[in-house]
């Protein structure tokens, strides 16, 4: 398993963006696809966006347009790139690695249950 490290949240305005990061201390980060999830309390955890291990990416409707993923493999490192916040995008932000090495975006596991292990996460918060 990958440890991960979550970082570059914050409180930001409707409109504003924000850019998390996502360190990886393993070397082998390059070979698998990367995903982020947010929850918010009283609601379940989601899929946001999906990068593999070649860089194609995948993203939820809700943030198509608005989202970046990309990566950094000589980092070990994937960045989410967010413009145009909601506060529906309010929520604590994880990172995880895919089940298999040389993952696709596409085909990344998108069920949060399919993980046994999460990160502290970011926390982002979107005012009105």
């Amino acid at each position: 398993q990958v440890q991960l490290v979550e970082s570059g949240g914050g409180l930001v305005q409707a409109g504003g963006s924000l850019r998390l990061s996502c360190a990886a201390s393993d070397r082998t980060f390059s070979h698998y696809a990367m995903g982020w999830f947010r929850q918010t309390p009283g609601k379940e955890r989601e899929f946001v966006a999906s990068i593999g291990w070649n860089g194609n990416t995948y993203y939820a409707d809700s943030v198509k347009g608005r989202f970046t993923i990309s990566r950094d493999n000589g980092k070990n490192t994937v960045y989410l790139q967010m413009n145009s916040l909601e506060p529906e995008d309010t929520g604590v932000y994880y990172c995880v690695g895919g089940r298999t090495w040389y993952g696709g975006a596409y085909n990344f596991d998108r069920r949060p249950g399919a993980y046994d292990t999460w990160g502290q996460g970011t926390q982002v918060t979107v005012s009105s």
